[in-house]
């Protein structure tokens, strides 16, 4: 089985470049076995946890690329006239969230939803791809408060 333990960035990669899509919780990676859009099989074995984003690429020791792309998954659309303030929220909780200029993204939450609309905000159930924010600094995902 080939092997991945190198990561890719921004990269203009031909049509036949095989894929594979990937949630955004199956985008924080060290160490799987995963199987491309294609049917290829390869084991990525990483020295660390990384958060791989879309348009990154896994290139595997034989030479093989294979582009990441954002698997579309449940999300809870966010609109609210005061977005500011429900950012706020979001960001209090330390839950992803794709900002944009007139909606948020975050992964379905029951409990979140809920906050959402005591808050004022109205939510929508959507499938699409899922981007979020990077974490502190803008490198990527954070765990609690030591960074």
């Amino acid at each position: 089985m080939d092997i991945c333990n190198s990561i890719l960035s921004h990269l203009d990669l031909s049509a036949d470049t095989d894929t594979i899509s990937l949630t955004y919780d199956e985008r924080f990676i060290r160490r799987k076995k995963l199987i491309s859009d294609n049917g290829y099989e390869f084991l990525v074995d990483l020295e660390e946890m990384k958060s791989v984003f879309n348009d990154q690429a896994f290139k595997l020791r034989h030479g093989k690329i294979i582009k990441i792309k954002s698997k579309e998954e449940r999300l809870i659309e966010i609109r609210s006239s005061n977005l500011n303030r429900l950012v706020w929220h979001i960001g209090n909780r330390h839950i992803p969230c794709q900002i944009e200029t007139d909606r948020i993204l975050i992964q379905e939450d029951d409990i979140i939803q809920d906050m959402i609309h005591r808050l004022g905000g109205e939510t929508k159930l959507i499938i699409e791809q899922f981007n979020p924010e990077g974490g502190a600094y803008g490198i990527g995902r954070t765990h609690g408060h030591k960074h």
